[in-house]
């Protein structure tokens, strides 16, 4: 059908979590208790990270950068869902649309290539700790990290570019609390099959690869681990790969979940729920985790606010 015929879109309603007005008020409070959790929690890190000489390390260096990417993540997220609870009409115009979903996707792969290196950190640091200053240089640090956010930029450009080139002219409610992809797709007038395509090799490539290399990178520490005769020892080692397994865990899970599946066998509904843990769960989560079960994180803190009741 010729282009002309369609009546373009040019805003988009967001269904958002819920449709019961009774419960707007209460989950506005439950997500701004959330955000701010969240804020606070990946800021403290940074600053914790930063001030702390001793955390200048290249694990430390990665979790600072996660962080960053956490604080952002959630920052494209939450604010405009936040907004949406007290507004009687979720109205979000097609550019800014656009825009959150380019950044939201900059963000996510940058997450899922990050937990990827800070788990092959791990595995230097416990299979190879002789070679670990050399391998786990700075200036290889600070390309890793290039790297990452190379990925995301790489990646969110060909999604938001299959996106642009999608015709949007039936319905304008996004069955979503953000603009995401397969929500978006599922009002295209036009065919969705190059990006559906797109999406699904995408995030196989920023899923799978990520999570084998977690993978393979743990089954090689569990093995240097079991070679451990100390208890001690044991314990430290798994103690400083907890924390991480437990992020990857939720994080891919639910991602996973979302968009290794075509649109057709996925529910939106169930996506929702999916969405929830990636994109606002696990960011608030991961200072949580990392500073309850990191020890040098706890003393670090410690220290800093023994220093503060001093002066």
């Amino acid at each position: 059908m010729p282009e002309g015929n369609y009546s373009t879109v040019t805003e988009f309603i967001l269904a958002g979590l819920s449709e019961k007005p009774e419960l707007q008020l209460a989950l506005f409070l439950l997500f701004l208790g959330i955000y701010v959790v969240t804020v606070v929690g990946n800021l403290g890190i940074i600053t914790l990270i930063g001030l702390n000489s001793h955390l200048h390390t290249p694990m430390y260096f990665f979790l600072s950068s996660q962080s960053f990417i956490d604080l952002c993540h959630s920052t494209v997220i939450i604010p405009k869902m936040l907004e949406n609870f007290v507004t009687k009409k979720n109205i979000i115009s097609y550019p800014e649309c656009m825009t959150r979903l380019y950044f939201f996707l900059v963000f996510v792969i940058s997450e899922c290539h990050m937990l990827a290196e800070m788990a092959y950190d791990h595995y230097v640091a416990i299979c190879n700790p002789l070679l670990y200053k050399v391998t786990m240089s700075y200036q290889v640090c600070s390309w890793m990290v290039i790297g990452v956010y190379s990925m995301g930029l790489v990646g969110a450009t060909a999604h938001t570019f299959c996106m642009l080139r999608v015709i949007f002219c039936k319905a304008d409610i996004i069955n979503h609390y953000f603009c995401d992809l397969f929500p978006l797709l599922e009002l295209s007038c036009s065919s969705t099959f190059i990006s559906e395509v797109v999406v699904l090799c995408f995030s196989a490539f920023n899923i799978l690869v990520p999570t084998l290399t977690i993978l393979g990178s743990y089954i090689f520490i569990i093995g240097s681990i079991l070679q451990i005769h100390s208890i001690e020892g044991r314990s430290k080692a798994f103690s400083t790969c907890s924390s991480h397994i437990s992020a990857v865990s939720i994080f891919f899970g639910s991602a996973a979940f979302m968009y290794l599946k075509p649109s057709s066998v996925s529910s939106m509904d169930q996506g929702k729920v999916s969405s929830v843990f990636y994109t606002i769960i696990v960011p608030m989560l991961n200072p949580i985790i990392y500073s309850l079960w990191n020890k040098a994180v706890k003393v670090a803190l410690s220290k800093l606010l023994d220093k503060r009741s001093f002066a």
